[in-house]
C-alpha cells in the first residue's frame, strides 16, 4: 500500500508524463486553427518569389518534382548534362517537391504549405508540453508558439527552419507518449523516424538524439527499477532511436555515394561552414568564401566540401585563440537579435518593405524573441520554498543569476543575451537542491538549445538558426518558475536504524 502511494506521489511530480497526457485536444485543435489563420494570411498577402537560399530550395523542389531528383542541368558542349546537388540537405526541397507534385507549384503553393507546417508545429508543441508541465502550462506554451511573430513571418519564407522545428519537436514527443503508454521500444522507433527526417532537413539535429535518455529514463515502472536501471532504459532507447535515424537518412547517403564525387552523409555544406567561421576574414556571421581564400580548383561539390574543412582546420590550428574569440560573436549573431524574416521578405518586395519598415519589425521581432529567451531562462529554476533551506538557497542563487543575466542584457551596451541560451541546459544539469524536474522533457528542450549553441559556436551566427528552438523555448517559458521537486518521504525506522540514519546524517 505504502510503496504504491510513493510510486503515484512519483508520478505527480511537476514535470513527470501524466497519467493520461493525451487529454485536451480540443485545445490542440482551437491552437491550430488560431495559428493557421495569421500564418495563412501572411502566406497568400506578403509572399513573394524566393530569394536567398529560399530560391535554391525552391528550384530543388521542382525539379523534384519534375521527376529529375536534387538535381540541376550543366551545358557542356552545348548539351545540358544531368548534374546531381547535395549541397544543401535534401529534406525541405523534397518536402516540397512532394507538395508541388499534388498541388502544382502555383505561386502560393510553398508558402500556404508552410502555414499548415506552422500550425502543425504549435499542436506538437501542446502535445509535448503536457508531457513537461501541467495542462495550464501546457496551453501557453501552445499560444506563445501560435503567436510568436517570428514564427508567424515564417510561413511568408521558403526556408527550412519550421520543419526542421516541427521535427525536433515530434520526436520527443512521440517518445514521451510511447513511455506513458508503455510502449517505449515502440517510442524510441517513432522518434527516431522523425529525427531521421528532421536530420534530412537540417543534419545537426542528429545532435539531438542522445537526449532521448532523458525522456526514456521514466515511466511506468520506472520508481522501483532504481537510477541505475533508469539510464539503461535511456541509453537503450537512445541507442535505438539514433539507430533508426540513421537507417531513415542511409538511402540519401548511399544515393551520395552512388552520384556524387564521395561520400556525404546529408549535405556537403560542413566544410565551408567550418571555413566561413574560421577563416582569416571571419567575423563571426556569414561572409562569403572565395577561390582566393584557399580552394581555387573547381572539382566536385564532396571534394570542395573536404578542402574547405581541411583549410578550416588548418586556420583553427594556426590560431585557436582568435577563433575561440569568435565565439561570443558568433552567439550573438544567433541569439541576440531576430531579423532575417524581415530582411527576407524586403528582399523579395523591396517596394512593400521600406526602410522605416524594416527597422519597426526588426524591433518587433528582436523584442518577442528576447523576452521570450528571457522568460525560458527561469524555465529551468524551480520558485523559491521556505523549507528545506538548502534548496531555497540554491533555488535563490539560480534565480539571481538568471535575473542577472537578464539585466546584463537589458542594461548593457551590447545587449547582449546569449549567454541565457548557454545558462539554460547548464542550470538544468546542475543537481541543485530543490530545483523543478529539469529531466524528462524539459530536460531534452535545455539539450536542444544547447545543441544550437555549440553548433554556431564552431561555425558561425545568424539570428535565423534559433528559430529552430524557438518551440522549445516558448515550452520552456510556459514552465518559468515552477514548484521544485518535493523530496522523498523517508519510511519509517526502527529506533535503532533510526538513531543510524541521524548519526549518518550528521556525519555528511
Amino acid at each position: 500500500m505504502a510503496e504504491a502511494a510513493r510510486a503515484g506521489a512519483e508520478a505527480a511530480r511537476p514535470g513527470r508524463a501524466p497519467p493520461r497526457a493525451g487529454g485536451d485536444l480540443a485545445f490542440s485543435a482551437l491552437a491550430f486553427v488560431l495559428a493557421l489563420l495569421p500564418r495563412l494570411y501572411v502566406a497568400i498577402a506578403w509572399a513573394r518569389e524566393p530569394v536567398w537560399d529560399g530560391h535554391y530550395y525552391d528550384f530543388g523542389a521542382r525539379r523534384i518534382a519534375a521527376g529529375l531528383g536534387y538535381s540541376d542541368d550543366l551545358i557542356v558542349g552545348g548539351q545540358p548534362v544531368w548534374h546531381p546537388w547535395c549541397h544543401y540537405p535534401v529534406g525541405y526541397s523534397g518536402f516540397l517537391g512532394l507538395v508541388y507534385r499534388l498541388f502544382g507549384a502555383g505561386p502560393h503553393v510553398a508558402t500556404v504549405a508552410n502555414a499548415v507546417l506552422g500550425a502543425l508545429l504549435v499542436v506538437v508543441v501542446h502535445r509535448l508540453a503536457r508531457y513537461a508541465t501541467t495542462p495550464a502550462r501546457a496551453r501557453v506554451a501552445a499560444l506563445l508558439a501560435a503567436l510568436s511573430p517570428g514564427l508567424v513571418l515564417y510561413a511568408a519564407l521558403v526556408m527550412t527552419e519550421p520543419l526542421a522545428a516541427l521535427g525536433l519537436v515530434t520526436a520527443p514527443w512521440l517518445l514521451a507518449r510511447g513511455v506513458a503508454r508503455g510502449r517505449p521500444l515502440r517510442g524510441a522507433v517513432l522518434a527516431g523516424v522523425a529525427l531521421g527526417l528532421a536530420t534530412l532537413v537540417r543534419p545537426q539535429s542528429l545532435l539531438c538524439a542522445p537526449a532521448f535518455a532523458l525522456l526514456a529514463r521514466g515511466g511506468p515502472g520506472a520508481a522501483s527499477g532504481g537510477a541505475r536501471a533508469g539510464w539503461r532504459r535511456g541509453a537503450l532507447a537512445a541507442a535505438l532511436s539514433t539507430a533508426t535515424a540513421l537507417a531513415v537518412v542511409a538511402p540519401w547517403t548511399i544515393r551520395n555515394c552512388r552520384v556524387m564525387d564521395g561520400c556525404a552523409l546529408v549535405s556537403t555544406n560542413g566544410g565551408w561552414n567550418l571555413a566561413i567561421g574560421a577563416f582569416p576574414r571571419a567575423t563571426g556571421r556569414f561572409e562569403t568564401l572565395r577561390a582566393g581564400d584557399g580552394c581555387p580548383i573547381a572539382r566536385g561539390q564532396v571534394a570542395q566540401d573536404r578542402c574547405w574543412m581541411a583549410e578550416g582546420l588548418k586556420w583553427i590550428k594556426e590560431d585557436p585563440v582568435r577563433w575561440l574569440g569568435l565565439i561570443p560573436r558568433k552567439l550573438s549573431f544567433t541569439f541576440d537579435h531576430e531579423s532575417f524574416p524581415i530582411g527576407y521578405l524586403g528582399e523579395a518586395n523591396p517596394a512593400a518593405w521600406p526602410e522605416e519598415r524594416r527597422a519597426t519589425g526588426r524591433r518587433v521581432l528582436t523584442a518577442s524573441h528576447l523576452a521570450l529567451l528571457a522568460v525560458a531562462g527561469l524555465g529551468v529554476v524551480a520558485r523559491p520554498r521556505w523549507r528545506p533551506w538548502r534548496g531555497l538557497v540554491a533555488q535563490l542563487l539560480a534565480l539571481a543569476a538568471v535575473l542577472g543575466l537578464i539585466a546584463w542584457g537589458v542594461l548593457g551596451d551590447e545587449h547582449a543575451f546569449w549567454p541565457l541560451a548557454v545558462a539554460i541546459p547548464l542550470i538544468a544539469a546542475l543537481p541543485l537542491p530543490g530545483r523543478p524536474a529539469n529531466g524528462g522533457v524539459v530536460g531534452y528542450l535545455a539539450f536542444a538549445v544547447a545543441s544550437v549553441a555549440l553548433t554556431h559556436a564552431v561555425f558561425f551566427g545568424e539570428d535565423r538558426y534559433h528559430m529552430v528552438v524557438t518551440p522549445a523555448l516558448c515550452i520552456l517559458a510556459a514552465c518559468a518558475l515552477r514548484r521544485g521537486e518535493a523530496a522523498p518521504a523517508p519510511e519509517r525506522a526502527a529506533p535503532r536504524e533510526a538513531l543510524t540514519m541521524r548519526i549518518s546524517r550528521l556525519l555528511r
